[in-house]
């Protein structure tokens, strides 16, 4: 028994001697890698930098500033989607899994070049290919100085005093930036085309929480031939329609709209419009056009009586960088609601003719525009709107010419017609219009009250600003 003590101890000895020896010479396990940050600029309408490299199975981490809006960043790829509010921060960590070139864009809508705010992820297999995007530039003002540039990342390698220096790709935090100002507003990015054309609105979108002012002067009488002008200098002395609204937008897609038309005439007067507005589609991606809806609601006598409903599309194509196309069909119900516009008979000789001659209640109306950009903030306007069903304008008697008796009666109307040039600072736009029409709501715009025919226009303009 003694002897069977002893061999067991001499085999079970060297064996737990062996497994606490592998024990201690076996290297503890290994802390993960600590995520690679990039700083990301976010800017109207752009990324810095625009190009990001990194590899396949490396932890990422993203730090997204915003220098002036709310902007957003999407990498669809990797089902990333993160909105960063205007001055702040937003950091993001995600680790790619396959490699390929990826779309990152903004994700927020930001201003009319949103669509161009886009960037591209670059995931590669191995370390060659990431630092084969370095690049290396020489400080020709100081000798033996480097400037070293990789995945957004500047360093500063001073080979004679052995010293490396991290250098900020943010210029607004730039030493030599060291006193913020304040932007002027004609220094910045134009917008391609206004709410409105002449007298048909375009689908531009209605920015979030914004407060916009519109109006518009058209004056009654046209443009006389120059040496007529003394009478009253090119319509200028004639009485003149100013109407005034407000469009504010409550999300990035619905906006409100109050307009208000001081017009009176038979028919209409004192005119009320209040509508809602959706922004369905912009120009960029899978859609080929801007598209926006709106309904509305227009009452006379300031909002009292007399109501007309409408319902109407913006459609909005660019044909090129300089050249954008509008279409905006829309249906008027109950434009002429009660015959309102229809002759009395006790204004008319007798005759059956004159009660039976009727209008139409209802108004559709195919509103066509152009804005073809001249000057970097100017443009040339143009459009037409033909209608059918109910049309404003004149009714007059018809004349039998070899009895000289009334024999029926017609009505004399004129599709609105404008042109015009458009001046485009910042918030502020400005529209030197010429149109035969003193209409502008939504279930008016499309006919010409004072019946002006194409030969003739009258001296108006636009104007919209931008508050808040």
């Amino acid at each position: 028994m003694h002897k069977w003590k002893i061999s067991h101890v001499i085999i079970i000895v060297p064996a737990l001697m062996l497994f606490f020896a592998e024990i201690c010479t076996a290297s503890p396990l290994a802390d993960p890698p600590e995520a690679r940050e990039i700083k990301i600029i976010a800017r109207k309408f752009e990324f810095q930098p625009s190009t990001i490299t990194v590899r396949k199975g490396e932890a990422v981490k993203l730090a997204v500033t915003s220098e002036d809006v709310d902007h957003g960043i999407a990498i669809e790829a990797f089902g990333i989607d993160q909105q960063v509010k205007a001055k702040q921060t937003r950091v993001i960590e995600f680790t790619p899994d396959r490699e390929g070139k990826f779309e990152f864009s903004c994700s927020v809508f930001c201003g009319d070049r949103h669509p161009e705010m886009i960037g591209q992820l670059i995931v590669t297999g191995n370390q060659a290919s990431t630092d084969s995007n370095m690049k290396v530039s020489f400080d020709e003002t100081t000798p033996g100085v480097v400037i070293v540039e990789s995945n957004g990342e500047r360093l500063r390698i001073d080979t004679r005093t052995k010293s490396i220096a991290r250098l900020d790709t943010s210029p607004a935090s730039s030493p030599a930036q060291t006193v913020a100002t304040k932007e002027r507003e004609s220094g910045r990015e134009q917008e391609p085309y206004d709410y409105h054309v002449v007298n048909i609105p375009t689908p531009k979108r209605v920015a979030r929480h914004s407060l916009n002012v519109y109006f518009t002067h058209r004056f009654q009488q046209p443009i006389k031939p120059l040496e007529n002008s003394d009478d009253d200098l090119l319509g200028l002395d004639s009485f003149a329609v100013s109407s005034l609204g407000f469009t504010i937008g409550i999300t990035d897609r619905l906006y409100a709209n109050i307009y208000r038309s001081p017009l009176c005439q038979t028919g209409l007067c004192k005119t009320i419009e209040i509508g809602l507005g959706y922004h369905l589609l912009d120009e960029e991606g899978r859609s080929p056009v801007a598209l926006s809806t709106y309904a509305s609601v227009e009452g006379d006598d300031n909002f009292r009586r007399r109501f007309t409903y409408n319902i109407q599309a913006m459609v909005g194509r660019s044909v090129t960088k300089y050249v954008h196309l509008f279409f905006s069909p829309a249906v008027h119900i109950n434009a002429n609601g009660n015959g309102r516009f229809n002759p009395r008979p006790e204004d008319l000789p007798p005759g059956d003719f004159a009660n039976n001659f009727r209008l139409g209640t209802h108004t559709g109306s195919f509103g066509f525009g152009v804005n073809a950009r001249i000057r970097p903030s100017a443009s040339l306007l143009f459009d037409y709107t033909p209608r059918v069903g109910f049309k404003l304008g004149q009714v007059s008697p018809v004349i039998d010419e070899t009895s000289g008796a009334i024999i029926g009666l017609k009505n004399n109307s004129e599709a609105a017609i404008g042109f015009g040039i458009e001046k485009r600072m910042g918030r502020h736009v400005f529209s030197l219009t010429f149109s035969n029409t003193q209409t502008t709501t939504t279930s008016r715009y499309n006919s010409s009250n004072l019946v002006l025919p194409p030969s003739k226009f009258s001296i108006g303009f636009n104007l919209f600003r931008r508050l808040l």
